[in-house]
C-alpha cells in the first residue's frame, strides 16, 4: 500500500513536483584549527594563513573554504586544509557550526569548524591555494579571553571573518574540556 500525504501524493509524486529553489540556501564552508603542542612549557600554537585574496586580503585566518557539490563537510575541511597548507591525514573533530548572519561579506555562509592537536614537528605546512603564507601563532587564555601572538605581537584583532570566535571555541574544545 502506497503512503500518501494530505494532498494525496505519494513520495515519488511529491518529489517530482518539489521545487528545490523554494527555500534560499546558504553557502557551506569548513574551517580547521590545527594546534601544535609539546611538553616543554611553551604555549600551544595554531596554524594560520595570511589571505592573499579578497575578502580580508592580508588578514590572518584559519585554513578553510567552500564545500564542493556532493562533498561531505568533513571532506571539505580536510581538502581545504591540504590545499591551503599542504597538511593532510589528520583526524579532526567537530568544534561547532557558525551561521551568524553577516559573518561573511560575500553572502549567507554557514561554516562547520574542526580542530586537531598535533605534536611539534608532526606537520610541515607550506602556503598554497588562497594562502599568501602560513604561520604558527602562539595562543593562550587570559581572563577568559583568547590571545593570539605572532612573533610576540598580539594579533587577535587581525583574524578574518569570525575566526576569532571559532578559534576561541576550538581552543576551549582542545584544551579546556
Amino acid at each position: 500500500m502506497e503512503i500518501r500525504d494530505a494532498k494525496g501524493l505519494t513520495e515519488e509524486e511529491f518529489l517530482k513536483r518539489y521545487d528545490p529553489d523554494k527555500y534560499p540556501k546558504p553557502s557551506l564552508t569548513a574551517d580547521a584549527a590545527v594546534f601544535r603542542t609539546d611538553d616543554d612549557g611553551r604555549l600551544p600554537e595554531v596554524l594560520l594563513i595570511r589571505r592573499k585574496g579578497h575578502p580580508y586580503i592580508g588578514h590572518l585566518a584559519l585554513p578553510g573554504g567552500f564545500a564542493e557539490r556532493g562533498e561531505t563537510i568533513e571532506t571539505t575541511a580536510a581538502r581545504e586544509l591540504e590545499e591551503e597548507t599542504g597538511v593532510s591525514g589528520l583526524e579532526m573533530k567537530l568544534v561547532g557550526v557558525y551561521s551568524r548572519p553577516g559573518r561573511d561579506p560575500r553572502g549567507w555562509t554557514v561554516s562547520a569548524a574542526y580542530t586537531v592537536t598535533v605534536s611539534r614537528g608532526a606537520v610541515r605546512p607550506v602556503a598554497g591555494d588562497d594562502a599568501e603564507k602560513v604561520c604558527w601563532a602562539a595562543v593562550k587564555m587570559e581572563d577568559d579571553q583568547l590571545k593570539v601572538f605572532l612573533e610576540e605581537e598580539d594579533v587577535s584583532d587581525e583574524l578574518a571573518f569570525d575566526h576569532y570566535e571559532i578559534l576561541t571555541d576550538a581552543y576551549r574544545c582542545a584544551f579546556q574540556q
